[in-house]
């Protein structure tokens, strides 16, 4: 299977899912998108099948367009999209908290046959959680711990800076719990997901908790990732989770539920 990307944000997620792809023998051209356009430039210069256009320009030509600039990002180009039967994955999973945006998006793809994608993220368990909600999950907790810098606070102890559901935090720290959103929508929903969001200046890592039981029995998954090296307010994890879904579009073989 021969197809053209489109890639809309050209920072470290964008940056390392573009290399990739321009590895991957089933990936002919990637097209580029930044407001940023030193970012750009400076990507486009590092991977061969690169090449800089604005969204309207490269639709045309591509099968799937990759997001990884912001929710304000998916608010503007994500119907366009779809209505143009593009498959589009979305990182920016929190601009999915608006269950009328997503619904409309939800009927867009399935009237035009195509796929809008969400990686797991940052996070691990997400699977186990999509396989268990097929029955009856009694309670779904997530718990995101981060240095306070990667938060944008300054703490000089460990701090609880958010404790209530997804949909709050997803409007709370928009750049920081898209985990929150991904592990919403594979499980209970928004509102009864509970999120803890824990400043800690100790920590020099972001980790992430989900804590979950019912019908299926109990699931304890736990991931320390190391900071993405080109932002360190990035997880690397978050770029693999991109990586892979990438390579599962463009894969026979289909692994996970």
């Amino acid at each position: 299977m021969i197809m053209n990307l489109g890639i809309i944000g050209c920072g470290a997620i964008g940056t390392d899912v573009a290399k990739a792809a321009d590895k991957m023998v089933e990936i002919e051209k990637i097209y580029l998108f930044d407001i940023d356009k030193k970012a750009e430039m400076k990507l486009c210069k590092n991977i061969k099948k690169g090449t800089i256009k604005s969204v309207e320009d490269f639709l045309p030509k591509v099968d799937v367009v990759f997001e990884a600039a912001s929710q304000k990002a998916v608010n503007e180009y994500a119907e366009v999209i779809l209505n143009l039967g593009k498959d589009l994955v979305v990182m920016s999973v929190g601009s999915l908290f608006d269950d009328k945006f997503k619904e409309k998006l939800e009927k867009i793809a399935r009237e035009k046959k195509c796929k809008i994608y969400l990686p797991s993220g940052a996070v691990c368990g997400i699977d186990g959680i999509l396989s268990a909600s097929i029955d009856v999950i009694d309670e779904v907790t997530l718990v995101t711990t981060k240095p306070p810098k990667a938060l944008g606070k300054n703490f000089d102890k460990r701090t609880v800076v958010f404790n209530g559901n997804a949909r709050d935090a997803v409007k709370e720290f928009p750049m920081n719990i898209n985990v929150a959103a991904s592990l919403s929508l594979a499980g209970v929903g928004f509102d009864n997901t509970h999120v803890e969001i824990v400043a800690d200046p100790v920590a020099t890592r972001n980790s992430h908790k989900i804590l979950a039981h019912g019908k299926f029995g109990r699931l304890r998954a736990e991931v320390e990732n190391m900071p993405n090296p080109n932002n360190s307010k990035s997880s690397y994890m978050a770029s693999l989770s991109a990586i892979a879904t990438l390579k599962r579009i463009v894969n026979p073989i289909q692994i996970g539920a």
